[in-house]
């Protein structure tokens, strides 16, 4: 055999070796794509079949639960409402029979009767007995007898499962009861809606809104220790008292509140005493103490979503608070420092506005810290008028807060609609 012979014989077989594989690599990708299609067009078909038929099956349970649940909140609210008119009509017969013992008093026809609600009217007022001896005047007669009080009945619901907040209370001042209750009377932390009774305080000694006050070195300071939210009044800055009460809401002005508690009182620690005063007055001052006007956390400063929820009732009835409860931008007085005037808003308001809750949402405050979360107070009348505090702890986030507000009057007007 010659040198060519061999090396076309070797060439020949190398060819063959290298066809025998393409054919074998060729038929191994034939099947890959034919175990590849299998699996596309039978596997994956089957696995998505599972998939959603369990899926749907865990909403049409999901949807079950829910559809339950609405059902009972429905029920319970819609029993909440019926007594919530009960009781309106009772007040009604109350006071219509308290106008009848008023003109019989006035004929000189006094009876058993009378003596009842003119006790029942005041209970407020110590009563002064023969040996010196007084009773009355404490924390429990004036809650059980004073206009800011609201009772739990057995129509008394909670809030539906979409309501994030961890506790809360819904209350018709109308009726003075409890319409839904989340752990509404426990201890909480109020943040910022503290500045609700600042306001309410102020409000009741201020007799000139045009009068001003000078800005201080130590409140700049306080509010840059405490990392407050503020207005923007500079040290210096001559701010009127008007401006000083709608900075205090608004934007939660920290140095406006100071500025105010100052004005008003001489000193942020005198001030805080006409609070404490102020809540002993309204019957609180067992579940309600604070130590500060503008609502950053101190452990003897606390209060429950009741009390906050009556203290805004007691503001609401004071025409100054209605105003700036009310407000939802205001531009304060052009100063030297700003030629302009500095424009604050009640976000919560701007941002609720919008929504559709089945009425309109009137007042409110927010507050924020740590210990108590994103809360807030609100006062909410329905299409027929009818008016409800709302308040809640801890809803997570600004914006869920509002929402939160927003089911809450949502769920109770839709049955008053």
């Amino acid at each position: 055999m010659g040198n060519n012979d061999f090396y076309d014989s070797d060439w020949e077989r190398i060819r063959m070796e290298r066809r025998r594989a393409r054919i074998h690599e060729a038929r191994r990708r034939r099947r890959i794509k034919r175990r590849m299609r299998w699996i596309v067009t039978r596997i994956v078909p089957f696995c998505l079949a599972i998939v959603l038929v369990l899926t749907g099956a865990g909403f049409g349970i999901k949807g079950l639960v829910t559809l339950i649940r609405d059902h009972a909140g429905s029920v319970q609210q819609a029993d909440a409402k019926a007594q919530s008119t009960d009781i309106a009509a009772q007040t009604e017969d109350v006071q219509a029979a308290e106008i009848v013992v008023g003109e019989n008093a006035g004929t000189g026809d006094f009876d058993a009767a009378a003596d009842i609600v003119g006790d029942t009217a005041n209970p407020s007022s110590a009563i002064t007995l023969e040996d010196g001896e007084t009773v009355g005047g404490n924390d429990a007669d004036l809650i059980q007898g004073a206009p800011f009080y609201a009772d739990r009945t057995e129509y008394t619901g909670t809030f539906q499962p979409d309501v994030l907040a961890e506790r809360g209370i819904l209350i018709d001042p109308k009726t003075h009861t409890i319409i839904a209750d989340k752990g509404g009377t426990e201890r909480m932390i109020p943040a910022s809606m503290t500045k609700v009774l600042t306001l309410l305080v102020a409000a009741e000694h201020i007799t000139d809104l045009e009068d001003t006050f000078t800005m201080t070195v130590e409140i700049g300071d306080y509010v840059k220790e405490h990392d407050l939210s503020f207005v923007g009044f500079n040290t210096g800055e001559v701010v009127t008292v008007r401006d000083l009460l709608y900075g205090t809401i608004l934007p939660s002005g920290g140095d406006a509140a100071l500025g105010l508690a100052t004005y008003v009182a001489g000193s942020h620690e005198a001030f805080v005493d006409m609070m404490n005063e102020k809540v002993a007055q309204l019957g609180f001052s067992e579940t309600t103490h604070f130590t500060n006007c503008v609502g950053i956390y101190d452990e003897n400063h606390y209060s429950t979503c009741y009390d906050i929820a009556m203290i805004m009732q007691a503001a609401l009835e004071n025409e100054l608070c209605r105003q700036i409860l009310t407000e939802h931008i205001y531009t304060t007085k052009p100063t030297p420092q700003h030629p302009a005037g500095i424009e604050i808003s009640n976000w919560f308001l701007r941002r609720i506005e919008d929504k559709d809750c089945g009425g309109l949402v009137m007042y409110a405050k927010t507050g924020y810290v740590k210990e108590s979360g994103y809360c807030a107070v609100s006062y909410a009348e329905g299409p027929d008028g009818q008016p409800y505090i709302c308040v809640t702890l801890n809803s997570g986030s600004s914006w869920k807060c509002i929402y939160d507000h927003v089911r809450i009057y949502g769920d109770y007007f839709m049955l008053n609609g």
